[in-house]
């Protein structure tokens, strides 16, 4: 068993909401109360930093705490930790208090043991397929386990164990728990196959040769050097109607630009009969 958890706390007079507040916010702390064993009910706020180091352990929700009020000391159980839901800060906490008599229900944590030395494992080649982690058992608070632990090693492939094969610990069982409820803890299962891409076999050509179903892609240089270049034909009938356009020009007495449009269809003309001899 690890060390026990121990929370400091201070007694509160001050009760209500609005009361709450105020040591949430002024004192910076956390309301809280202990309660049960036949006792009166103890209005308590613990210290904020405590109780968030606490709450970072697991076995803080499981184990048996103490908490020291002044003289007095309460072992006690967590029974509910109120968190605001859009700030993530504690609004309030309230314990239970237990005698080493007192029978609580707890969540315990499932720890599978020998995994690397499990033959179904290391000589079957299986998978061990774990389908619950924690387990809900009835135990005194004195003798709560921080874990249930499972060893698998003699498992071989195929084989499980359910919940009615646990071992718990002395005065511990699972409530509720029979024939009809029992579960899978824990089995040891073939490798799920894996599907492969299928391989394309690649058949040897001649050069030049091209395969079934394949088209080839246009000679690039071809396609712009024909681009680039007009026939012979189309640069004819783009020289003739350059000078068409002019014609037009004149008669539509476009006069201003006439001479630029000219000079820009003769350096067009020249670049063309460099071309062709036309």
């Amino acid at each position: 068993m690890t060390d026990q958890i121990i929370l400091n706390a201070d007694l509160r007079e001050r009760t209500g909401s609005n009361k709450a507040r105020v040591i949430r916010n002024i004192d910076g702390m956390v309301p809280a109360i202990i309660y049960g064993d036949e006792k009166e009910t103890l209005n308590i706020k613990l210290k904020l930093n405590e109780l968030t180091k606490a709450s970072q352990n697991e076995l803080f929700y499981t184990q048996v705490l103490l908490i020291k009020t002044g003289d007095n000391e309460e072992k006690v159980v967590l029974k509910e930790l109120q968190k605001d839901p859009a700030k993530g800060k504690f609004l309030h906490a309230d314990f239970q208090r237990v005698s080493s008599k007192t029978k609580l229900k707890v969540v315990i944590p499932v720890n599978f043991i020998n995994e690397d030395e499990c033959v179904g494992i290391r000589e079957d080649g299986g998978v061990a397929a774990k389908a619950i982690r924690e387990i809900e058992i009835m135990c005194l608070a004195g003798n709560i386990p921080e874990s249930i632990d499972i060893d698998i090693e003699a498992l071989h492939l195929g084989d499980s164990i359910r919940l009615t094969e646990i071992s718990l610990p002395e005065g511990s069982e699972i409530p509720g728990l029979t024939e009809e409820t029992d579960q899978m803890v824990v089995s040891i299962n073939e490798p799920r196959a894996i599907e492969e891409d299928p391989v394309i076999e690649e058949t040897d050509l001649e050069d030049g040769e091209i395969a079934e179903g394949e088209e080839t892609a246009p000679d690039s240089s071809e396609s712009e050097g024909e681009d680039a270049k007009p026939t012979e034909e189309e640069t004819k009938d783009e020289l003739k109607l350059f000078r068409n356009y002019i014609n037009l020009y004149r008669k539509l007495g476009f006069k201003d630009n006439i001479k630029e449009w000219e000079n820009q269809v003769e350096e067009i003309v020249e670049i063309r009969r460099q071309w062709y001899d036309i």
